[in-house]
């Protein structure tokens, strides 16, 4: 028979390697081209860059707040609109990439390893990839 302690243990376990961690995990699998466990720039660029592609279904070159899907707020957008039209051109949604990802990896080793994008900043950028 399980003890209430046993099975608060386990809870708490299953909570912790739940979505977020998966997420993480499943983004570092998905994205990481050279095995190595880590997500760099370059990779998550990339990544990134896939996906404007198939947000932009128009194929205008610009993501609205429509085909954003969520991924930034109304707020967002504005701040990362440099020419305030209300859209982001493929650089200026890399630029927000970048930005997230440079928050994310807060040792500025270059990479970002699944705990790293388990922290706030991480799932923010994951947000950017889904």
């Amino acid at each position: 028979m399980l003890s209430r302690r046993s099975i608060a243990l386990a809870l708490t376990l299953t909570a912790l390697s739940g979505p977020a961690w998966s997420a993480s995990g499943t983004a570092v699998k998905m994205f990481d081209a050279d095995n190595d466990g880590t997500l760099d720039l370059a990779e998550v660029k990339k990544a990134a860059a896939a996906l404007f592609a198939k947000l932009d279904p128009d194929h205008d070159g610009t993501l609205d707040i429509r085909e954003l899907r969520g991924r930034l707020t109304a707020k967002e957008l504005a701040a990362s609109d440099p020419d305030h039209d209300g859209t982001l051109t493929l650089d200026e949604y890399l630029a927000v990439v970048e930005q997230r990802f440079n928050a994310a990896n807060p040792d500025k080793d270059g990479t970002l390893d699944v705990k790293e994008l388990h922290s706030r900043a991480g799932r923010a950028l994951l947000q950017l990839l889904r």
